[in-house]
């Protein structure tokens, strides 16, 4: 018999004496805890205890490494939303580490025997001690902070100075080659694609295919055991050990976590976990037919974060990845999701301002997806404030303008200055800026191909956005022509270094800095192969792009003026004085009304005022003033300088010359060639 237990915290509790075990099911009638030994049940336990609509109990002499599950008992009334089935193993959504491997053919067979369950994942029991050695958060600011979107096997498989052993795995993120490459760009925080433990959709198993990027979560608070050296608890302490490298090194952990579904899929798909535990309580239901989900995510099914379970299973585990493994922040996948109230309207504010308020969660950084496939689901720009947004016009408006779309120039001026039509009220630190990520084209393939190439996705093109905004500049692929290569590469360090010096906080997506590609395929999400992992072998265009990208990176690191947290309005603290940035024309004129909405306008130079900067350069002087001069059209633009400007002008980037060593230029006019981006510092004399 189990002693009482506590209800707190959810999941599998060690203490050194037992282990304390708490499910929450506000519908059930009876709660089994299944023990396992060898890979079969060899213990059943009742769980007595209740307090509200949590089942606990405590169980003395079990530890780490214990294997469990539950068996919930209850109605089958699908009608109702209830779909209890005790002859289902389910495995605890909190459990902090998962054994054994998923057969989708047992698992949509029905019910599986008690004496015999090795095809369903089950919890582990962990021992989260751990020695941190005096761990610190970087608590970098939002100013100076740079995101590094990658995935831990894709980033890590082929990378020649990471042992063969912990390649694609915590270990090899951890390892000083990748953390070196990391420091050398000026990253300041990696966002790790999910690592939340996942299942592989039953279709892909059985096409032999798996889910590479992981946003289809079982276990929310358990560390993915596919990038860890073993299933046995090992994940926790091999996950540890990364975080705790890569804060030695200065470098932030943000986790991309998936709250909106599960890996339980439709109204069809298997009881594996919550869906057996009270399907009513956590998921959001069909209001005219219960026994169907309201999908809001295009997963088959959607979390209902109205309800309080669903509520306190987000809470419970976000605290753990805090408080436990140390991470410094979370992305939250289809966000408006989360924030879908009872009815399903959206209201994000509230969500992410009451979750702001949780003392732990207050001091981490979050970041939103500001979109589901729900109605009125592109909710960009509506969250509160401490809460960021991955910008996706920023990427749109980025691309369009590179490949010299008409009427481009002012939508990019906006982008450059921090997207205020956006983000009003709340600064440009709430966007962040990317040109790509994982979902969609890799940069080089946005300067490569017109159109996407998902063929080897199995969905006969289906899958995968049309919107792209790429171009092929005169061949679809690869090419052996010398001046199509080197528009291509032009156009991608315009795009990149438009990303390092727009006001916002930038993210460059894994392997961007050395010019990987997927071949045109912008949905890539079911390649774990060389498709999707990072080319570590050398290569002059891969390095010569990369020490452009720690260049430019350096530039915005140099000049605070280009790390604002508050807007650039364009007026100066008073009537008379200095504006904190300046609009040109090619010819020096300040841009006026016409000239903004002149379509076939591709040139602008953005001048920003060193006055405007709100922290000292790095040498405690005051900043410098800046200018970007930018020509998205296919001929040389000559730009005139400004001639009354005390101090000199010096260029100190452009992506048509990315090896040009620094130099004072003008008086005068300068040369900036097609699709070029310019840099200039003005300096004393």
């Amino acid at each position: 018999m189990p002693e009482p237990g506590r209800p707190e915290p959810l999941g599998a509790d060690w203490d050194g004496q037992g282990t304390n075990f708490a499910l929450a099911s506000e519908h059930a009638e009876r709660v089994e805890l299944c023990l396992f030994e060898g890979g079969r049940e060899s213990e059943r336990v009742v769980l007595r205890e209740r307090s509200g609509p949590i089942w606990h109990g405590f169980v003395p002499g079990v530890g780490p490494g214990t294997e469990y599950g539950y068996r919930v008992h209850g109605p089958y009334e699908p009608a109702k939303g209830h779909r209890f089935n005790p002859n289902k193993l389910l495995l605890d959504p909190c459990t902090h580490a998962v054994s054994g491997q998923l057969r989708w053919d047992d698992a949509l067979a029905g019910d599986d025997p008690r004496d015999s369950a090795p095809w369903v994942p089950r919890g582990r029991v962990v021992d989260p001690a751990f020695d941190w050695q005096g761990d610190a958060r970087p608590a970098t600011p939002w100013t100076r902070t740079v995101i590094y979107e990658c995935h831990v096997r894709g980033l890590t498989q082929r990378h020649p100075d990471v042992p063969p052993e912990d390649r694609g795995r915590y270990r090899g993120l951890a390892c000083p080659a990748v953390i070196d490459h990391l420091l050398s760009l000026g990253v300041t925080a990696v966002e790790l694609l999910p690592v939340q433990h996942a299942l592989t959709e039953a279709r892909l198993a059985a096409a032999g295919r798996v889910n590479y990027w992981g946003y289809n979560p079982i276990a929310f608070s358990a560390p993915d055991a596919r990038f860890a050296t073993g299933s046995d608890g090992r994940q926790v302490v091999e996950f540890q050990e990364m975080v705790r490298a890569l804060h030695r090194a200065g470098l932030e952990v943000i986790l991309d976590v998936v709250y909106n579904h599960t890996a339980e899929s439709g109204d069809d798909g298997p009881t594996l976990s919550l869906r057996g535990i009270d399907n009513a309580a956590y998921y959001r239901l069909d209001p005219e037919d219960p026994a169907r989900y309201a999908d809001t995510t295009g997963c088959g099914n959607s979390l209902d974060m109205s309800k309080p379970l669903a509520r306190g299973l987000l809470l419970e585990t976000l605290r753990w990845w805090v408080c436990v493994m140390h991470v410094d922040g979370f992305r939250f996948d289809l966000a408006p999701t989360l924030g879908r109230d009872a009815s399903g309207a959206v209201d994000v504010g509230r969500f992410f301002a009451a979750l702001r308020q949780d003392p732990v969660l207050a001091e981490v950084k979050l970041v939103a997806e500001p979109w589901d496939v729900g109605p009125d689901g592109f909710a960009l720009g509506r969250f509160p404030d401490g809460v960021a947004e991955w910008n996706c016009e920023f990427r749109d408006g980025v691309r369009r303008y590179w490949r010299g779309d008409a009427g481009q120039r002012a939508g990019l001026s906006t982008r450059l200055a921090g997207s205020s039509d956006l983000f009003s009220g709340r600064g440009p630190l709430a966007s962040v800026n990317f040109v790509a990520c994982h979902d969609g084209f890799t940069l080089r393939d946005a300067a490569t191909y017109a159109d996407k190439h998902n063929a080897d996705n199995l969905e006969d093109g289906r899958d995968g956005t049309h919107a792209n905004w790429s171009a092929n500049w005169g061949a679809e692929g690869p090419s052996d022509e010398p001046e199509i290569e080197e528009t291509r590469a032009r156009v991608a360090r315009s795009m990149m270094a438009t990303l390092l010096l727009s006001q916002g906080v930038p993210m460059l997506s894994h392997g961007d800095e050395r010019g990987r590609t997927q071949r045109g395929n912008n949905n890539a999400y079911c390649h774990d192969a060389p498709l999707t992992w990072v080319d570590w072998e050398s290569d002059r265009a891969a390095e010569a792009l990369t020490r452009f990208v720690a260049r430019a990176f350096d530039v915005r690191l140099r000049n605070p003026v280009l790390r604002r947290s508050t807007f650039l309005t364009g007026r100066g603290p008073t009537a008379e004085g200095p504006r904190d940035v300046v609009w040109l024309r090619p010819d020096g004129v300040e841009l006026g009304v016409d000239d903004w909405r002149d379509p076939e306008g591709r040139a602008l130079a953005m001048w920003l005022a060193g006055d405007a900067a709100e922290e000292p350069g790095p040498d405690g002087t005051a900043a410098s003033d800046v200018m970007l001069l930018l020509n998205g059209g296919d001929t040389r633009v000559a730009f005139q300088l400004p001639e009354t400007v005390p101090g000199a002008w010096h260029r100190v980037l452009d992506t048509a010359d990315p090896e040009a060593a620094e130099a004072r230029i003008g008086p005068g006019e300068v040369p900036v060639d097609g699709h070029a981006l310019v840099v200039l510092e003005r300096r004393p004399s």
